[in-house]
């Protein structure tokens, strides 16, 4: 490209100038340059101030020719370009958009961000070549580093990253692919939902890099954080606690398997010891008394439903409360139900065993 340029820089100065533009974000581009490292080559090359804004994170970078951040201009870029790229600012516009030339960030042909250059006179005669250069270069670094807007990923990139048998080297390239910088944890969430997986992720990791993507019956998240507070209703969630993703997955498919109508959400962590009953080969949880015993109470869900609530609240007036029942009326069908499984309920050994076969019955996919 460089020696392209050179023969036509006797033809045409303008292409001369073009051609080298292009050939310098070629060069930027083989680097694998992130963002404020090219508005910094960008600023330099322009001799203004260039800026870089995703709409995903709502930050922007804004640096100087001399390679430093920019002064605060006093008002931030909005969303998409106030106006078309190589027009002069509207009168009354905010500071930052005073004589600037702006271009559209695209990926996958959705608007990702907005780059522009700050001049304190007209528009250069070349900026509309370098910004539509520095758009492009800028749509591969963010499909790279992240974070993009889009929170759906390509499925075999996300099973690449979460597999256990993937060696280290491909899971560290899958997870770059999919926009999560090397060396920062990422932990995996086990997602059942009729909601659009985007939705979900979009909420509980807000403002940070987040990838989705459907894994047979079961949904996958991929991010930095997770906020489980805001799993919308409706939704069943395994959240894991490891930084590798392969071992979050793994906790977090464990986690899920937890979850029931009352916790909808559960976090690995939380289990501790409980952990292990996923372990418990199906075949002896069948055979054992008490889960049978459960099973067989389970062809009567008003039964079902009074000790579920008695062993999540571990009292009788507790679980009146959940159950919006008087005392008098539960205490009736406790006593009932322990005759029927043979548990004395009111004892804490009885009620750790109701709520262990309870569990145990649940973890076998019921």
């Amino acid at each position: 490209m460089e020696a392209l340029a050179v023969r036509l820089s006797g033809l045409d100065p303008y292409v001369d100038g073009a051609m080298r533009i292009v050939a310098f974000y070629d060069t930027l581009m083989r680097r694998r340059v992130d963002l404020p490292a090219l508005a910094r080559a960008s600023a330099g090359l322009a001799e203004c101030v260039t800026g870089i804004r995703l709409h995903g994170t709502g930050r922007a970078i804004r640096i100087a020719p001399d390679g430093n951040q920019a002064p605060p201009p006093g008002a931030p870029p909005p969303p998409g370009p106030p106006y078309p790229p190589g027009a002069a600012s509207p009168p009354g516009a905010p500071p930052w958009t005073a004589a600037s030339t702006t271009a559209p960030i695209t990926l996958d042909e959705e608007e990702i961000g907005t780059v522009w250059l700050e001049r304190p006179g007209p528009p250069g005669p070349l900026d509309e070549v370098l910004l539509d250069r520095l758009a492009i270069a800028a749509a591969a670094a963010a499909e790279r580093y992240g974070p993009a807007r889009t929170t759906m990923a390509d499925p075999a990139l996300v099973e690449l990253a979460i597999s256990p048998d993937s060696d280290e080297a491909a899971r560290a390239r899958a997870l770059r692919l999919l926009g999560f910088t090397a060396g920062l944890p990422v932990h995996a969430v086990a997602v059942r939902s009729e909601l659009p997986l985007d939705q979900v992720g979009a909420l509980v990791c807000a403002g940070r890099p987040v990838k989705a993507a459907p894994l047979g019956a079961v949904g996958v998240v991929l991010a930095g954080r997770v906020d489980p507070a805001r799993f919308p209703a409706g939704v069943r969630a395994g959240i894991g606690a490891a930084d590798s993703p392969d071992r979050s997955w793994r906790e977090a498919r464990t986690a899920l398997r937890f979850t029931t109508a009352r916790r909808p959400v559960v976090h690995h962590d939380e289990l501790g010891a409980l952990a292990l009953l996923a372990r418990i080969p199906e075949e002896a949880a069948r055979e054992n008394a008490d889960v049978a015993a459960i099973a067989r109470l389970a062809d009567v869900p008003e039964d079902l439903e009074t000790l579920d609530a008695y062993c999540t609240a571990g009292s009788l007036r507790q679980a009146a409360d959940v159950l919006h029942l008087h005392h008098s009326s539960v205490a009736r069908r406790l006593d009932q139900i322990a005759r029927t499984l043979g548990i004395e309920l009111t004892d804490p050994t009885g009620l750790t065993r109701a709520r262990l076969a309870l569990t145990l019955w649940r973890l076998l996919g019921n």
